[in-house]
């Protein structure tokens, strides 16, 4: 396979010719060939093939040529060769998202900034578009995309299906309608790669890992719809638990509660913008009013064991480890946020009360000189959990985000994990060179799974 950049020109001609400079020539060997077949995302066209006396790399294409496989814009992109006498143009990489609350400027929404800068780190390897379901024509096997002028603003261009999918649906709801499934299992029937397939329910991340021994060992005990004498089992064993929502998110709806063999029961949860702590004297009295907030929500909650995690000012720390898949189709973390939960609060949540710092911060205050250590260890677990869970995980996963904790004893745990991670770490002013990394990395398994890379996708 040969792959390079080149600079496509868009000529004015009528005619459906395709004008190749002499470096070009050389590299995908057309010496005496008179026609070549260029593709762009699923859509080919036979054209003759001319030679064109320019130093460096350049493509001239007609307008006859450019109309019929619908190349979007001229500038620098990939040039792949996919057999003889075949090159190919692209990757054409979709971004796959909605419109609500979309503006002309905004047209995505609050997630417009975040397909801007996917957009711009690819922009001169590849054509890179968002898209909404409703933006595709499965007749024609087309996509009405959005892409980036050069000032920053967007237009729209009808392109082929593209080679390449990443899925940034932002709604759990929407994802379990019947036309957003059909929408993937399309993508999937074409063989078109679509990474993050959709958001991870906590209890089917628990289920995924029950029989994994390489990830049970850093898994709190979790137990999905428990009933009353397994949560009195629970704090028995554990003193403290958490039930939290399966579905949730950003820590809404969580509850620790805590036995105290000699005061009782304690739970501790969020109430509007306050922080409440209520004592009973009894397992049942509590459990009564569990029953009472949450009535028949209760069946998809999940208890999980607390973990005595390392604190400071007495106040405990987790970290949000933001896994990407990399050019070479491994795990790596692209960013870790360090996270001190607020006084009195039940989760680590910024709006919660909690404060973001970094890694390299939070354990030097916890672990002094063996904070680095701690940390490669950390990283290492991070790198083996995702790998047990896109082991055990019936759909393509591009990214992950972890909510891992660690214990005293410097062990690592992990209590959450997320196919569509948020990117509220990368605000932190420490962090924004790894948000940066992030997007790299996001755009790079893009080339691999689009083949526009040494590897290939499976």
């Amino acid at each position: 396979m040969s792959l390079t950049t080149c600079n496509v020109h868009f000529s004015q001609q009528s005619d459906k010719v395709v004008y190749l400079s002499r470096s070009l020539y050389k590299q995908f060997k057309l010496a005496g060939q008179k026609s070549v077949r260029l593709k762009l995302g699923n859509v080919a066209i036979t054209a003759p093939v001319k030679l064109l006396r320019r130093a460096g790399n350049h493509l001239y294409l007609s307008a006859g040529v450019r109309n019929i496989i619908k190349v979007p814009k001229s500038g620098l992109v990939h040039l792949m060769s996919t057999g003889e006498n075949e090159i190919q143009l692209g990757p054409l990489v979709g971004i796959l998202t909605d419109n609500i609350h979309s503006t002309e400027s905004y047209p995505f929404g609050s997630r417009s900034g975040f397909i801007k800068e996917i957009i711009r780190t690819g922009a001169r390897k590849a054509y890179i578009f968002g898209f909404t379901p409703s933006d595709i024509n499965w007749q024609q096997e087309t996509v009405n995309g959005y892409f980036l002028n050069p000032q920053g603003g967007w237009y729209r261009k009808i392109v082929p299906l593209p080679d390449v999918v990443y899925n940034r649906l932002p709604n759990r709801k929407a994802e379990t309608m019947p036309y957003i499934s059909s929408v993937r299992e399309r993508f999937v029937k074409r063989k078109i790669p679509l990474f993050n397939w959709s958001f991870l329910n906590k209890a089917d991340v628990y289920k995924l890992l029950d029989n994994d021994p390489e990830a049970l060992a850093h898994l709190p005990e979790s137990v999905s719809n428990p009933p009353a004498a397994k949560i009195k089992e629970m704090l028995e064993k554990y003193q403290f638990v958490y039930f939290k929502p399966g579905g949730g998110s950003l820590g809404v709806g969580i509850y620790r509660l805590t036995y105290h063999p000699v005061r009782g029961y304690f739970v501790r949860y969020r109430r509007g913008s306050q922080n409440v702590l209520v004592r009973y004297s009894s397992f049942n009295s509590m459990m009564r009013m569990l029953q009472a907030r949450l009535g028949s929500r209760i069946s998809q909650y999940v208890a999980q064991q607390g973990i005595r995690l390392v604190e400071i000012d007495k106040c405990q720390l987790d970290f949000r480890f933001h896994m990407h898949k990399n050019g070479h189709n491994q795990w790596v973390p692209a960013g870790i946020g360090a996270k001190k939960a607020g006084r009195g609060s039940v989760t680590t949540h910024v709006k919660n009360g909690g404060s973001l710092m970094t890694p390299d911060q939070a354990l030097g205050r916890t672990f002094g000189s063996d904070a680095h250590a701690i940390l490669e260890k950390a990283k290492r677990v991070a790198v083996k959990l995702s790998e047990a869970i896109e082991r055990n995980y019936p759909h393509r996963l591009g990214e992950l985000g972890l909510d891992i904790g660690i214990d005293k004893s410097g062990d690592v745990w992990m209590f959450e994990a997320n196919a569509k991670p948020g990117r509220s770490i990368f605000k932190h002013p420490a962090l924004r060179s790894e948000g940066k990394a992030s997007v790299s990395y996001l755009f790079d398994h893009c080339l691999y799974l689009s083949r526009f890379q040494g590897g290939n996708a499976q």
